[in-house]
């Protein structure tokens, strides 16, 4: 065994991914996430795929797509399949060149009347008891799916049942929560959500083992629920590990941007990776230097130690 006696079983996985989004520059959290996921590819056997998720065209800018490759780089975090530049990503791996292998998933669920339209936007519904739990308002409006300007939604209430595997326990039944509820799954601009590339991705690519913070938990259970609605889609049968969040002194998770979290700006000021890795140490209340990844994963993986409610 490579790391400490704290991992789990020695189950061997075929693929994990870092699955970053260049719609800001990584920061300390993003890399506890890398961290976490490539140490338990290591420990069992898993290939790392980089896997950029850029269907957000809107956010998508090229310094934050670069900096992914300089943040992995810098940090000497490995990847084993994927693209190894903006280039190939942009002429190879870009989520653009699987937008049929989206539409098809999109069209079976339209086919088999799971879908229904919806032309309510973010800011109507957010207004609303509930905050941001889309309502269902549009449910029952039998709004034509080929009408312009609406998006697709998926219909699921809360309360379904749903079976998840994750990596430190037997399997774990769960309900669809309603936060997640009518789930969207194409976008107003004709481009699949997050929710439905992300489980057709990981199926393309043969992911079975998924790494991802606890903010994603909901989210996990909606993808759950729509794979099992997919033929042949093997998303259902992944693992999954839900770590923990780096937050901020007021309580909130870290966010993408410049500040003084952001590798990019601990680069400019001229920090070491060991700089970085004992900062993410730091906020869990260790001290001293950690040189590498390595490192820094053994103490994140420590079962016993609590990750700390906010950094400073």
């Amino acid at each position: 065994m490579l790391f400490s006696s704290t991992m789990s079983s020695k189950k061997n996985f075929q693929r994990t991914r870092l699955a970053p989004t260049p719609s800001g520059y990584l920061h300390l959290g993003n890399v506890a996430s890398f961290v976490l996921t490539v140490g338990l590819a290591r420990n069992h056997g898993a290939k790392i795929l980089l896997r950029i998720d850029d269907m957000d065209r809107e956010r998508v800018r090229p310094e934050y797509l670069q900096d992914i490759f300089d943040t992995l780089k810098f940090l000497d975090i490995p990847w084993d399949e994927g693209p190894c530049d903006v280039d190939e990503f942009t002429t190879s791996y870009s989520q653009i060149h699987r937008l049929d292998l989206y539409r098809a998933a999109w069209n079976e669920l339209a086919g088999s009347g799971l879908l229904f339209g919806c032309s309510c936007s973010r800011k109507q519904f957010t207004l609303e008891p509930g905050g941001s739990v889309y309502p269902g308002n549009c449910l029952n409006e039998q709004i034509p799916l080929d009408r312009h300007g609406i998006s697709w939604r998926l219909k699921a209430e809360a309360g379904i049942p749903v079976v998840l595997h994750d990596l430190n326990s037997a399997p774990v039944h769960c309900t669809l929560p309603s936060s997640v509820q009518y789930i969207q799954v194409r976008k107003k601009d004709g481009h699949p959500s997050y929710q439905l590339s992300s489980i057709v991705d990981d199926d393309h690519f043969g992911v079975d083992l998924i790494v991802r913070g606890h903010d994603l938990f909901d989210s996990t259970l909606a993808q759950l629920h729509m794979s099992s609605l997919l033929t042949g889609n093997a998303f259902g049968n992944s693992v999954f590990f839900h770590h923990p969040l780096l937050m901020d002194p007021h309580g909130q998770k870290l966010s993408k941007s410049g500040g003084s979290t952001s590798i990019n700006h601990l680069r400019k000021i001229g920090a070491e990776p060991a700089d970085v890795f004992s900062l993410i140490a730091g906020t869990l209340g260790q001290s001293g230097k950690f040189q590498t990844w390595e490192e820094l994963f053994i103490l994140l993986w420590d079962t016993d130690l609590h990750w700390p409610t906010h950094i400073h």
